[in-house]
């Protein structure tokens, strides 16, 4: 193991937000004693700061591999899988981790999220399922098994969980938001559209953006000719979807 003095000083590094330097510190420490677990898990976390994904899942591998029992080091695998893209893979270490403890919600979640963005749908139902059993009043929850019923086609279902989602919390944009995918999907396309326009007004940045884009796969889908061209132009369509110039049936 390394001197816990030396530790602290990486990871004192590593709190107040200079990365490199515990970067730069763990990989001394390991120099001198390799195979520490804290170690390993400490530049992973750095690493994954830095953005360098593939060399915080080495570490966070080696993390896992020295102590295999440690939870915190499979969840930090998990993490970085996903921010590498990994989504599979990140899916079936937070299914992992849940079946340990299949009283954590949060796990199920993140298992279901990954699934989505894996592209494997009717998993990712299964995953929200076990989130919404856990906690039928959580509405992060119901949202994620209403994304994932959208995905799969399932328009009552997706609707009836976007509803409960809303109920509980009226006010959160991820709720409303799948709600509007929901409409979409059981052929609602004016409400949806209202929906996305809406929540693209309210939302900043990049996210507007998307929102924004959303509308717009679902506006040219549905219009006519002139409709289409003016989809076809995002700036257009922008200034049109902000005041309100677009209808559809």
């Amino acid at each position: 193991m390394t001197t816990p003095t030396a530790l602290a000083a990486a990871r004192a590094a590593f709190e107040r937000g200079d990365h490199e330097a515990a970067v730069r510190l763990v990989t001394q420490l390991l120099d001198e004693r390799p195979g520490d677990d804290a170690a390993h898990e400490l530049r992973a976390r750095a690493e994954l700061a830095l953005g360098r994904t593939a060399e915080a899942e080495r570490d966070a591998q080696d993390a896992v591999r020295l102590d295999p029992e440690e939870i915190r080091y499979r969840e930090l695998l998990a993490q970085v899988l996903a921010a590498g893209g990994a989504h599979h893979d990140a899916a079936t270490e937070y299914r992992r981790l849940a079946r340990n403890d299949p009283r954590q919600r949060d796990w199920a979640l993140a298992e279901a999220g990954e699934r989505l963005s894996a592209a494997e749908a009717d998993e990712a139902v299964e995953a929200a399922r076990r989130a919404v059993r856990l906690d039928r009043a959580d509405p992060s929850a119901q949202v994620a098994l209403a994304r994932a019923l959208v995905r799969t086609g399932d328009a009552a279902g997706a609707m009836a969980a976007s509803a409960a989602a809303l109920q509980l919390a009226p006010d959160d944009p991820a709720a409303r938001e799948a709600a509007a995918d929901a409409s979409w999907l059981t052929g609602n396309a004016a409400g949806a559209l209202a929906a996305f326009r809406d929540l693209a007004a309210r939302s900043p940045g990049a996210e507007r953006t998307r929102l924004t884009d959303k509308a717009r796969r679902l506006y040219r889908s549905r219009a006519g000719a002139l409709g289409r061209f003016v989809a076809a132009w995002p700036w257009l369509f922008g200034l049109a979807l902000r005041n309100g110039w677009l209808h559809i049936r």
